[in-house]
C-alpha cells in the first residue's frame, strides 16, 4: 500500500546539516536541483492504494539505489553508510530517530521488477 508521501521536514536539523556538509558537496547540488518526485509519480500505479501494508517511500529507495550506484557500494555497504554519514542522511532526508531500511528492500526483486521498464527511472 503506497500512502501519499509527505515531505521530510528536516527544519529541526538544518543547522545541523549546514554546519557539517559543505555548501559545495554534490549529494547537496544534485538534492536542491533534481525533483525526485518524478519517482513517486512513475511508480504510484504499481501500488495499492488503499490495501496491504504501508511500502516504504519509492522516493528514499530510488535515492538508496542512486548512492549505491553513484559511490560503487553494495546494498549493506550503503545502509551501514547512511548510519553515520551525514551527507547520507541529508540526501535520503533521514532523519537521527528514523529506522533505516534494510538492505534486502533496496536489492529485493519486486522494487526492481517495479522499476524496469521506467525509462526515467531504469532504463
Amino acid at each position: 500500500m503506497l500512502s501519499s508521501q509527505l515531505k521530510l521536514n528536516l527544519s529541526y536539523y538544518s543547522d545541523l546539516y549546514d554546519r557539517i556538509i559543505p555548501k559545495d558537496h554534490i549529494l547537496r547540488k544534485i538534492n536542491e536541483i533534481v525533483d525526485f518526485s518524478f519517482v513517486y509519480e512513475e511508480l504510484e500505479s504499481k501500488y495499492c492504494l488503499n490495501n496491504g501494508r504501508c511500502a516504504k517511500s519509492p522516493i528514499l529507495l530510488f535515492k538508496y539505489l542512486f548512492l549505491k550506484y553513484f559511490y560503487n557500494l553494495s546494498d549493506q555497504s550503503v545502509v551501514e553508510r547512511s548510519r553515520y554519514d551525514m551527507s547520507f542522511k541529508y540526501f535520503g532526508s533521514i532523519t537521527f530517530l528514523m529506522g533505516l531500511v534494510v538492505s534486502q528492500v533496496i536489492s529485493g526483486s519486486t522494487w526492481m521488477e517495479q522499476c524496469q521498464g521506467h525509462p526515467a527511472i531504469y532504463p
